[in-house]
């Protein structure tokens, strides 16, 4: 299966649905009271709609899959996630472009999306790599994204320039084939735990 092939995936805690014009309400309802950190790009709720045209065109373009994420216990669209950078010849993604609204953090939503989304890349899409990549800031997403089990891989400097002009130091993370095992052992672990 090809990694920008849309697919609907789903677990017990989440429903993975390909992204849509159709999400834009429920995910303005999920951005409303989050905060808009200067190093996250986190759309406002007005800005939704902009967000999911640009991850649309992103899609049609072939270097993004695009999901919105459904929270299966209350049937609400929390957030968005996506695989990006899609490298499909080299069999290399990058998870990313992730949000959740404020009910769906610290909760299990982001460990079952991702689980869905790593067995998707490696059983489904044969990946040799999937990469996260965060801004050295966002020490709250380093930190989650370690728990996940990836392994950081480096810091690139002074990587891209932000909106308002300030250079980002871009922390990259991955997780390889062989790793997968554990790390799967790992996310259902913490899933059963709760």
């Amino acid at each position: 299966m090809l990694l920008g092939e849309p697919i609907a995936l789903e677990n017990s805690w989440v429903r993975l649905e390909p992204l849509s014009n159709d999400h834009i309400a429920d995910l303005a309802a999920a951005s409303v009271g989050l905060e808009h950190a200067w190093y996250t790009s986190v759309p406002s709720p007005d800005r939704v709609a902009d967000d999911v045209a640009q991850r649309l065109a992103w899609v049609a373009e072939g270097s993004m899959n695009a999901w919105a994420v459904r929270h299966l216990e209350t049937g609400r669209v929390v957030g968005t996630t996506t695989f990006c950078n899609i490298d499909q010849a080299n069999r290399h993604v990058e998870i990313g472009h992730t949000w959740l609204g404020l009910e769906a953090q610290r909760t299990a939503v982001n460990t079952a999306a991702k689980l869905l989304l790593l067995a998707h890349a490696f059983e489904a899409c044969d990946a040799i790599a999937v990469e996260f990549r965060t801004h050295w800031h966002n020490r709250q997403s380093r930190a989650a994204i370690a728990r996940l089990g990836a392994k950081q891989d480096g810091v690139l400097r002074n990587h891209r320039l932000g909106p308002d002009g300030t250079l980002r130091d871009t922390v990259v993370f991955s997780i390889l084939p062989g790793e997968w095992p554990a790390v799967r052992l790992g996310l259902e672990s913490r899933l059963r735990r709760g």
